[in-house]
């Protein structure tokens, strides 16, 4: 979990004062971990804490009680987590929105910085690493989310559109979303997802970072087609493509004639998402967000593997 500074100051922008409500700590069981936030304002809410009593005494409090505050969610709340969790709450407005831009890692706390917070963030910038959320004598640290990981949607039809609806509020995906037109578009896209119209996608493929991923579900196999052989040529993170065996069976008949190894071919997922779930565009995209999600954990996963394999851990 990161701080996502950019969905405060969107919240800031339309609303006013907003208090941010994380997840400083937990003991025992938790509906959720720590760095996990919700966003409050005057007659609404964004976000999630977990949900329950936890998140519905929290929301209530959010605008009138700030600073860190423990509850005990069985005795205090009836929850059957049967934990602990300290919350901390902060009121934001214009100006505290903007005091924050400009550090990779948010650490606020009472009082001059302790010198184990000092420690820990000098440690982490001498490892290249980012800290993982945590409450450290009352200080808060953060890392800020940078949405470092790019994600190509190419199609913006009914599956294209329930892919955006899952995936856009995940905090480090950055999406470019691909399609032959603007009307092809809903009218109201996430904030934080580029749009991209332009009438020949395979072209667009040149300009797409050579590590992103990639979501090819056009509604036409031609496009399809030309967008696999471009990415074939140009390399990529991951490419899944939407279709049948039978579709798949073709396309690397005719990726072949194209010049493609069979084992760069392999490289291509199709078809993509878990056919147990259905066909309905958003049991689609829960099968591919869960793909998505576990390049995402086997990436963290090796990252925090080299560091402790660099020291000595």
């Amino acid at each position: 979990m990161s701080f996502d500074l950019a969905a405060l100051q969107r919240a800031v922008a339309q609303h006013g004062r907003v208090a941010r409500v994380v997840i400083a700590a937990v003991a025992g069981s938790s509906p959720r971990e720590v760095g996990a936030a919700m966003l409050v304002w005057e007659g609404g809410q964004s976000g999630t804490i977990g949900g329950g009593a936890l998140e519905y005494r929290a929301a209530a409090e959010a605008l009138i009680r700030p600073g860190l505050s423990k509850h005990a969610l069985g005795p205090d709340l009836g929850q059957c987590c049967g934990g602990s969790v300290t919350l901390l709450t902060e009121h934001f407005d214009c100006d505290g929105v903007a005091a924050l831009g400009g550090q990779p890692v948010i650490a606020r706390g009472p009082g001059l910085r302790p010198l184990a917070v000092q420690r820990l963030l000098d440690r982490a910038r001498a490892r290249g690493d980012v800290p993982r959320p945590q409450l450290l004598q009352n200080w808060m640290i953060e890392p800020l989310t940078t949405r470092d990981q790019p994600l190509w949607i190419w199609g913006a039809g009914h599956v294209g559109r329930a892919l955006v609806d899952v995936l856009s509020p995940l905090p480090d995906l950055s999406i470019t979303w691909v399609d032959t037109a603007p009307e092809r578009f809903p009218e109201a896209p996430p904030e934080n997802v580029r749009i991209l119209p332009t009438a020949d996608p395979a072209r667009a493929v040149a300009i797409a970072p050579r590590e992103a991923r990639h979501l090819i579900l056009t509604y036409s196999h031609e496009i399809d087609l030309s967008l696999c052989h471009a990415l074939l040529g140009h390399g990529f993170g991951f490419a899944g493509l939407i279709g049948s065996d039978t579709k798949w069976a073709r396309f690397r008949t005719r990726l072949r004639s194209l010049g493609h190894s069979d084992a760069e071919i392999a490289r291509i997922c199709c078809p993509i998402g878990r056919k147990s779930l259905g066909k309905h565009p958003h049991a689609i995209a829960v099968g591919v967000a869960a793909q998505i999600l576990s390049l995402e954990t086997d990436r963290i996963g090796a990252t925090w593997q080299t560091h402790s394999s660099a020291s000595g851990a």
